[in-house]
């Protein structure tokens, strides 16, 4: 799979918000503002694996489609995928 500059750009800005959380941390922030800030980061994490791995399901139906083939098998490895990801 080709990675785009849209998922990198979601991963340098996942980088800052880490960054952001550590900063926080040194400067003894509360529990709560910090928690607030990694749940954040988490949610950010779940849509770059929620693109990532759609953007490769489309890709390969697409591929599977021009075979001919059946592409019901690859819709259940995308889902047990992000399942795994939680």
């Amino acid at each position: 799979m080709e990675y785009g500059e849209d998922v990198k750009r979601r991963l340098k800005r996942l980088e800052g918000q880490v960054r952001g959380v550590l900063n926080m941390m040194e400067e003894e922030k509360p529990c709560k503002d910090v928690v607030s800030q990694l749940s954040a980061v988490r949610s950010a994490a779940d849509k770059a694996i929620a693109y990532v791995v759609a953007v490769n399901l489309e890709n390969c139906i697409l591929e599977e489609q021009e075979k001919g083939n059946d592409t019901s098998k690859l819709v259940k490895e995308a889902v047990d995928l992000l399942v795994k990801s939680r």
